[in-house]
């Protein structure tokens, strides 16, 4: 039985549907054109992102409380606090160590193999140590609203729409997260749909937000300091790269995510 939902709730997902990932793609291709960023320019990006998304997450926050969503209906609670913290260690050390092998496979992957995920690490995450606090507040707000925008309100009206249908929670908020990262292309999307499929499934099994902040945090941790590094390496050794080979870019799982404003 379909049940229904409040306009407005409607209109929130309708947003992270269609105008989020039309404004995140058209931002990238436009900073993707330019041949480098300064540091500034990423500052400003990072700033802009995470005002957007605190802005955006009060929002909708108001709105759900506004209709009287308890916090357990959108994983604002922690359970079992010393469960939740420990799978959220466990997850962030599997996904970091998938993250690192990914990045180092990236960095011998083959100039004409280059994609925009190379791209991007090379351009809009941080290129020297002044930049890194800066991704770093970037990346904390990213892990506790885009968890909060998708594994908590998005799951919820899900679940609101169809009662009891925890399969179609998972699926529909992964869909409009993998969504949400257009920017990123076809390959972008698929990979944080998976990732997504993970978190929220998490979020079924422990009912909080916590375990998938926390691994959210230290992905695009990773990504942002270590990938600019390794990259840098590679390319001042680019002579010496194989000019052919297996595509290591298809091989490597690297997950940038960042919903960019």
């Amino acid at each position: 039985m379909i049940a229904a939902l409040p306009w407005d709730c409607w209109l929130i997902l309708l947003v992270l549907a269609v105008l989020l990932p039309w404004r995140g793609a058209a931002r990238v291709r436009k900073l993707m054109a330019r041949p480098s960023l300064t540091a500034s320019e990423r500052f400003a990006t990072y700033t802009v992102t995470s005002a957007a998304q605190w802005i955006g997450s009060a929002i909708v926050f108001w709105r759900a409380v506004a209709h009287g969503w308890p916090p357990a209906s959108l994983a604002l609670v922690v359970p079992s606090p010393y469960r939740d913290v420990a799978v959220g260690i466990a997850l962030s050390a599997l996904l970091a160590t998938t993250q690192a092998l990914s990045l180092r496979l990236l960095a011998r992957t083959p100039e004409a193999q280059h994609g925009v995920t190379y791209e991007m690490l090379r351009k809009l995450m941080p290129q020297s140590g002044g930049e890194i606090p800066a991704f770093l507040i970037l990346v904390g707000t990213v892990g506790v609203c885009e968890e909060f925008l998708y594994r908590g309100f998005v799951f919820a009206a899900m679940l609101r729409v169809f009662p009891g249908e925890f399969l179609i929670a998972v699926l529909g908020s992964s869909v409009l997260f993998g969504i949400g990262h257009l920017y990123q292309g076809r390959r972008g999307i698929i990979l944080t749909f998976v990732l997504g499929t993970i978190f929220a499934s998490l979020r079924v099994w422990t009912g909080s937000l916590l375990p998938c902040a926390v691994a959210h945090f230290v992905v695009d941790s990773i990504a942002g300091i270590l990938g600019p590094q390794l990259l840098k390496r590679a390319d001042a050794q680019r002579t010496n790269a194989p000019s052919a080979g297996p595509d290591l870019m298809a091989m490597s799982i690297i997950i940038v995510d960042i919903i960019t404003i």
